[in-house]
């Protein structure tokens, strides 16, 4: 039987992080998918930051998930907070806002784990009226972006956080043209093997495959392609590591 799929967070257990509410967004559909329960640090959250802005990350916190509640709720609290003081004026430079929260959320992790803690993280700002993005990769899976030309690999722009505390991102922004998609993948979607060929993985490779054979219709549907996609490819072989995928899709 196939994992079970869900759009958001279950039930709210002791400590665990708000669950998200994907905010609307005029022109385009944001939504994330995660299969069967959490059992390690994959984390996703989005929040609106302005009229014409909407923040999204996809973090992956090292180790169980009995082990990282306090840095998923530490680095959740940081996004909510600074991402919307950081991202709310109408002029800002949003390079430098998004380089600035990554360093908070970097500080907070170090901080709240008395030491180290990696934690590859993508973050995004997406504005409406634009239909451009603002990111930074910190050592997480590349994100993959379909459009017309294909698909185009949005590459690590620094260290993961929670690693030194005067690290710093690059933050710089690509266009997101009409009917192109964003996927974001954690790791454990990426390396998920086929049963008895641990050397063989499911890779980037066979998300880009899900994303030239299934053009989007909606964020949700692109989602649990790629994870159905994985579950295939694993042969449904039981989860020992998170699996979440998180889609923006423009559409207008």
């Amino acid at each position: 039987m196939c994992p079970l799929f869900r759009s958001r967070a279950p039930q709210v257990q002791l400590n665990e992080p708000a669950p998200t509410v994907f905010p609307k967004i005029e022109g385009a559909d944001i939504a994330a998918v995660f299969a069967g329960n959490r059992i390690a640090g994959d984390f996703y959250d989005s929040v609106r930051v302005s009229p014409e802005r909407v923040l999204f990350g996809l973090l992956d916190v090292a180790g169980r998930r009995e082990e990282t509640r306090n840095l998923l709720n530490k680095a959740q609290e940081i996004f909510r907070t600074a991402g919307s003081e950081l991202f709310s004026g109408p002029d800002i430079n949003e390079s430098d806002a998004m380089t600035h929260l990554s360093i908070q959320i970097n500080r907070g992790l170090i901080e709240a784990s008395h030491g180290v803690h990696s934690c590859p993280a993508f973050i995004g700002c997406y504005h409406e009226k634009f239909g451009t993005l603002c990111y930074t990769n910190a050592g997480h899976t590349p994100g993959l972006l379909r459009d017309d030309s294909g698909v185009s690999e949005i590459r690590s722009t620094g260290l993961p956080l929670g690693l030194f505390s005067h690290a710093t991102q690059d933050s710089p922004t690509v266009g997101v043209a009409k009917n192109a998609a964003l996927v974001l993948v954690s790791r454990g979607v990426v390396e998920c093997s086929a049963r008895g060929q641990s050397n063989h993985e499911f890779g980037l490779e066979g998300i880009k495959q899900v994303l030239l054979s299934a053009p989007p219709t909606d964020a949700k549907s692109l989602c649990t392609s790629i994870l159905n996609a994985a579950d295939e490819f694993s042969c449904k072989t039981p989860l020992i590591d998170d699996r979440t995928a998180l889609a923006l899709v423009r559409t207008g």
